[in-house]
Parts: structure tokens; C-alpha cells; sequence
């Protein structure tokens, strides 16, 4: 039997129905198909390839032009790195997951962990967050006393948000969060390139000790763009504890000039007590009013992010005995000089963080050994820097040698936080 075709309406029924052309393209709601299959006049239109043509995707979790790839405004939110390992007695600084810090003004120390499995959501993807164990509380908060965690982002990461235009974005962030207190809390963007104009929304820890999912929308600003460039540009933080200072006013639910007693309205006190813990995961900042689900990257892409801003040149881990750390060549007879590039371009001009303790580094050459307790930076760019031993040597000029690390605690790191 050969084909049949038909050129007309197959179905009709008001306005709308189904059409076939003399060639065979096929249109619901279209009189006129412009293709294999066109449903409502190019809304949706494949073609004959197969190659499928869509106007608008409405889901609920993809909005029209959610870029498939890159939404996640946040570096580590997975909380993967942890170049510091777990730091004690922290009352401003990082430890644990790289790139969140806590910091606070009143009583609080923390030790800040890399939470594992045990400790974390598997079961929504998850095998890591960032711990905030309370070590010292603070069960009465002076006016100025804050307890906060905070991660910054650089303004070369921040111009699809377009803000301070006409075009201005929303911004949606989504998390986890545990926590020994429950009641409500406060995130907040705050735009540093803009006389810290903030926005400040609550959301509410129903359980205790309990992982619960989060997400939460702020409005566009078209007032104040934020610069392109390698420096600190937007503050987003986690309040954990909050004086009147901060929570005296009116909470700051639309962008606004920087007032403090709007920032903490509401917030509980969650460092009250050294039995406390916070927990945070999957953390994901993103353009628009929809919380896609957490954008899972490589490993190696959230580690050479992190070592953007941190890297981690040598660590002993419990190896013991003695290991490398980079060749070195003795400068003088009293100067052990070595270099180390970079595997990315850092975000600014690093510091150098090493340990101090006896004996803990080694340059070894020709047979003889030379211990010193630290090491000094002495010149760098943001791809490589040259330092030397701090401490006493004695060894032939221009000897070539290899420095290495002889303590479990020698570690070697370069810092260009925000």
C-alpha cells in the first residue's frame, strides 16, 4: 500500500487542532508548520534532523536562561576542600572547608572541621560539610558582639548578576544546615563595592540537630554595579548570634544602605553553649528566583578553584621520616634559596604561612644534612614565589640540594584570601 497524504486539517475543534502540509510537517495549534512537528507556531519545533527548537523551558527547577553549566556562584559549596584540616580555638579565620571563615566580635572560639559522611546529608548527595564545633560560648552577647560565616566572592565572578542595572538579577541561595538551636535565622548579601549596601532574609531551623534543606530568594538591585576585578565584592553570610547593635531595627528584606540594626533582626543566639554544632553543605548561590538542583563539579575544578585563593605547597600528614618539598640550591654559604610556581594564578600577590619548630625543614646535598625551624618568603608573584631557610647554615656556595620537609607538622602554604 503506498503512503497516503493529506494536505488540511486532520483534527480541528475551535480554533486549534492538527494540521499536515503537502509535504508532511505536522503542526498542533499551528496552521502553518514550519518544520517535522511544530506545536503552537514555533514554540516547540523539530525539525528534520531531530534537532528539537524550544522557545521557553519552564520547569520547576529551570527557569528561561538558567545556564546549564557555571550557575553556581559559590567556590566549594560542597565543602570537598579542606587544604587547613580541622583548626582549633578559632575566633576569626578559616579551618575546615576552605573558603568559608568564621568571625565574630565577643567570647565565641570555635574549631572549625571538614564534617565526613557521618556527619553529613549522603542521602542528598553529600559527604562533606563544614562543622562549626562551639568551644567557648557566648551565653550573653554584648550590643556589639556578632558570631557569623561568611564566604566572599571577587567581582570578576559577579557580573551576570548585573547589578546596579536596569537588567539587574535576582539572586536565589539554597543549602543544608544542622544545627543544635532552632528558630530563626538570617542570611545576607552584602555588595562591598557599594558602601556595604545589604539585603537581609530569615529562615527558620525547625529541628534540632536535624538537616534541613533551605532556599531562599533576594530581590534585584538596580542601584550600585559591583566591579570587575580580583577584589572582595560580595559578602554572603550565615548569622549565628547577633547583639542589639545588629538587631535593633527592622529586618532588611529589600537592598538598602548599610544599617546595622537591620542586619540580625530575629536571630537566635546558636553559640550559647560549648555543646552547640552548626553544620553547612551544599551551598549554591545563583541568578533567578528558582533553586536548581546543587551543581556537582569535578573535584580537581573545586580544588583548583580553592587554590585560588589558598594552596597547600607541603604538608607531612603523619608520613614521617623526611619529604620533599622542592630543589634548592645554596645561594651563599649561608642561604639555602628555593622556588615554587603555582599550579593557578592566584588572586593576588600571596603570603607565605609555614611552621616554626625545631629542626622541623631539611636541605640536603652531597651526603650532608642541614636543619633549620622554618622558612621565609622572600619575593612573589601570583605564579610563583622564591623564599629561603630561617635559621642558621653552613654549607657550600651554590650547592644544589633537596629541601624537604622533616616534622610531621612542616607545612608550606601561600595565602590570597578576600
Amino acid at each position: 500500500m503506498s503512503d497516503i497524504r493529506f494536505e488540511g486539517w486532520l483534527h480541528k475543534t475551535g480554533t486549534g487542532g492538527v494540521y499536515q502540509d503537502a509535504a508532511g510537517n505536522v503542526g498542533i495549534a499551528s496552521t502553518q508548520p514550519k518544520t517535522r512537528l511544530d506545536i503552537g507556531n514555533g514554540g516547540f519545533q523539530v525539525g528534520p534532523t531531530g534537532i528539537a527548537t524550544v522557545t521557553t523551558v519552564n520547569t520547576t527547577n529551570l527557569v528561561n536562561a538558567t545556564p546549564l553549566t557555571n550557575r553556581n556562584l559559590i567556590i566549594n559549596g560542597a565543602m570537598r576542600i579542606a587544604q587547613r584540616g580541622d583548626v582549633a580555638s578559632v575566633t576569626s579565620g578559616y579551618g575546615g572547608a576552605d573558603r568559608f571563615k568564621f568571625d565574630r566580635n565577643g567570647a565565641t572560639a570555635v574549631t572549625l572541621k571538614q564534617g565526613g559522611a557521618s556527619d553529613s546529608p549522603v542521602s542528598e548527595g553529600f559527604s562533606n560539610c563544614q562543622h562549626i564545633d562551639i568551644t567557648t560560648a557566648d551565653t550573653s552577647m554584648g550590643s556589639a558582639n556578632y558570631n557569623l560565616l561568611t564566604t566572599r566572592l571577587e567581582g570578576y565572578n559577579l557580573q551576570g548578576i548585573q547589578k546596579g542595572t536596569a537588567n539587574a538579577r535576582e539572586l536565589t541561595l539554597s543549602f543544608y544546615i544542622k544545627s543544635t538551636v532552632t528558630g530563626t535565622y538570617i542570611a545576607e548579601l552584602v555588595d562591598q563595592t557599594n558602601s556595604a549596601r545589604h539585603v537581609n532574609k530569615a529562615y527558620t531551623v525547625s529541628v534540632s540537630n536535624t538537616w534541613e534543606k533551605k532556599e531562599i530568594t533576594f530581590p534585584a538591585d538596580t542601584t550600585g554595579t559591583v566591579t570587575s576585578d580580583h577584589n572582595r565584592r560580595l559578602d554572603i553570610n550565615w548569622w549565628l548570634g547577633a547583639g542589639s547593635t545588629y538587631n535593633s531595627g527592622t529586618l532588611q528584606t529589600s537592598w538598602g544602605s548599610d544599617t546595622n540594626a537591620n542586619r540580625a533582626v530575629g536571630q537566635v543566639n546558636a553559640v550559647n553553649s560549648a555543646s552547640n554544632d552548626i553544620m553547612i553543605t551544599g551551598v549554591q548561590l545563583e541568578v533567578g528566583s528558582v533553586a536548581t538542583p546543587f551543581e556537582h563539579r569535578p573535584y580537581g575544578e573545586d580544588e583548583r578553584q580553592c587554590h585560588r585563593y589558598y594552596y597547600l605547597a607541603h604538608e607531612m600528614n603523619g608520613l614521617g621520616g623526611e619529604k620533599p618539598i622542592n630543589l634548592g640550591v645554596g645561594e651563599n654559604s649561608s642561604t639555602i634559596c628555593s622556588i615554587i610556581r603555582f599550579p593557578i594564578t592566584m588572586r593576588t600577590v600571596p603570603t607565605m604561612e609555614t611552621a616554626s619548630a625545631s629542626n622541623l625543614f631539611m636541605f640536603r646535598e652531597d651526603n650532608n644534612s642541614h636543619s633549620f625551624n622554618t622558612l621565609s618568603l622572600r619575593y612573589a608573584t601570583r605564579m610563583a614565589a622564591e623564599f629561603t631557610q630561617s635559621g642558621s647554615v653552613s654549607l657550600t656556595s651554590a650547592v644544589g640540594g633537596m629541601l624537604r620537609g622533616a616534622g610531621d607538622a612542616a607545612t608550606v602554604a601561600f595565602q590570597a584570601e578576600l
